[in-house]
């Protein structure tokens, strides 16, 4: 299962870009000392640090893994960390080189937001914060990305997208020793160890480990820029997701699969299932090595190595790994089924539930018999068949043919009497037993 693709100024981690401001002006002090006790060019070294694409990366850090083009503007990052950092919060006792650096992240802790939209009324505690969402309003994005042309509005956004495609993954957990190609992402991965959940809602009490999370949900209870779809009445809170809602309703499925004809609304979900066709699991865990086709599947799948059970119900107190698992088991206590049929309106409480019933408008028999290569909708009927043929070579010669079984039933005593003698397994012994069964019912 896939979330729906979200922009990237929504998806940006809030605590991130405040920890990069903070770093910024960090280094501007350093800079600054710097300048006053070396003798080097400052910012023909700063510059030597952005490489061109494509240059060798040679000269890399050994206390943080980040990676420079010269050797000069390593040592002059290693002084950064050498530095005495005097002031120190008496919250969360984070440190820094000068007092303005420290009264600015204050800013985090108290909630002062003094830098306001002018045009939305929407206020930040950093400028530079200020100065990002305004580009919301002016639609600028000046930041290209030469490798798949995507543009971006924030160049740290930029940065971190560029990522993705040189593989590159600084920040690494040292508990399970995943990495991440953002410090936030880094943050917020460690609260799953932690079971941190430190913003919570003050309404009705719910606790999110992000607090991009929380302000999304605090949406839910006052109305805010919430999108609703004209022809049901459902509210989302991002326009992408009620744009990918919009086409259950018209039925418009645009991308097409070229092997099984199969049709998808989304391109990511036609690249998911164009996985099914090439068997390949591109996302490892880095816990046991199994290999999963979606991202999102292999981050359920790791949560249970966390043990982490942080999604409760709040009727009957049971707790779940995923908010996904969390979601189907509520559904028990509402009786809900959100999942609907696209072809007949049917609905269901799960999504896997819908996706094999849509097999049946499809035609979609992706379980085959490899033994007469006979295809089928569902796992539980290519069972049902292999079964049946099991029970078959197993009552080869036996004094009841499976006819009179169908017709006439079987005592507990004459289904002993069908296992044959040479089945010594438990296995080849459950296999004709279930065989029996599925025949008898």
């Amino acid at each position: 299962m896939n979330d729906p693709e979200t922009s990237g100024i929504k998806q940006e981690d809030v605590e991130e870009r405040i920890d990069l401001i903070e770093e910024n002006k960090e280094i501007e002090g350093l800079i600054e000392l710097a300048k006053k006790h070396h003798d080097v060019n400052i910012e023909e070294t700063l510059t030597s640090a952005s490489w061109p694409s494509g240059e060798t990366i040679c000269y890399i850090c050994p206390q943080c893994g980040r990676s420079f083009s010269c050797e000069q503007s390593l040592n002059l990052h290693i002084q950064f960390h050498n530095e005495v950092k005097p002031y120190a919060c008496d919250l969360c006792e984070k440190i820094f080189s000068n007092k303005g650096n420290l009264k600015e992240h204050m800013k985090r802790h108290t909630g002062e937001r003094p830098y306001m939209c002018d045009q939305c009324g929407k206020s930040f505690a950093h400028k530079g914060n200020l100065n990002a969402h305004m580009k919301i309003h002016t639609g600028e994005k000046p930041y290209a990305c030469n490798e798949c042309g995507k543009r971006f509005k924030q160049k740290q956004i930029f940065n971190d997208h560029i990522k993705i495609h040189t593989g590159e993954r600084p920040h690494k957990c040292a508990q399970c020793g995943r990495s991440f190609t953002q410090k936030g992402a880094l943050n917020a991965h460690m609260k799953i160890h932690t079971g941190e959940k430190p913003h919570s809602c003050e309404q009705c009490g719910k606790s999110f480990t992000r607090r991009q999370n929380l302000t999304d949900h605090i949406k839910i209870h006052t109305g805010e820029n919430l999108h609703t779809c004209d022809q049901c009445g459902k509210s989302f809170l991002k326009s992408c997701v009620l744009k990918e809602h919009l086409r259950t309703h018209s039925r418009e499925r645009l991308f097409n699969c070229d092997q099984c004809s199969k049709k998808f609304f989304r391109a990511d979900a036609l690249k998911d299932h164009l996985r099914v066709h090439t068997q390949e699991k591109p996302y490892i865990c880095s816990f046991c090595a199994k290999g999963f086709r979606q991202m999102g599947n292999l981050k359920m799948h790791q949560k249970r190595h966390s043990g982490v059970k942080d999604h409760m119900c709040t009727e009957c107190g049971k707790t779940f790994f995923t908010d996904y698992e969390l979601r189907v088991h509520q559904s028990a206590h509402t009786g809900e089924k959100p999942y609907k049929c696209s072809h007949c309106d049917k609905t269901f409480k799960r999504p896997e539930y819908l996706k094999i019933h849509e097999r049946i408008h499809t035609g979609e028999k992706r379980y085959r018999c490899d033994s007469c290569g006979k295809r089928f909708t569902q796992l539980s009927s290519l069972l049902g068949h292999t079964r049946n043929a099991c029970l078959k070579s197993h009552l080869m010669g036996s004094k009841f043919p499976v006819d009179q079984i169908v017709e006439h039933g079987a005592s507990n005593a004459e289904v002993d009497g069908m296992i044959p003698a040479e089945s010594n397994s438990a296995t080849e012994k459950m296999c004709a037993f279930n065989a029996i069964q599925v025949v008898l019912d």
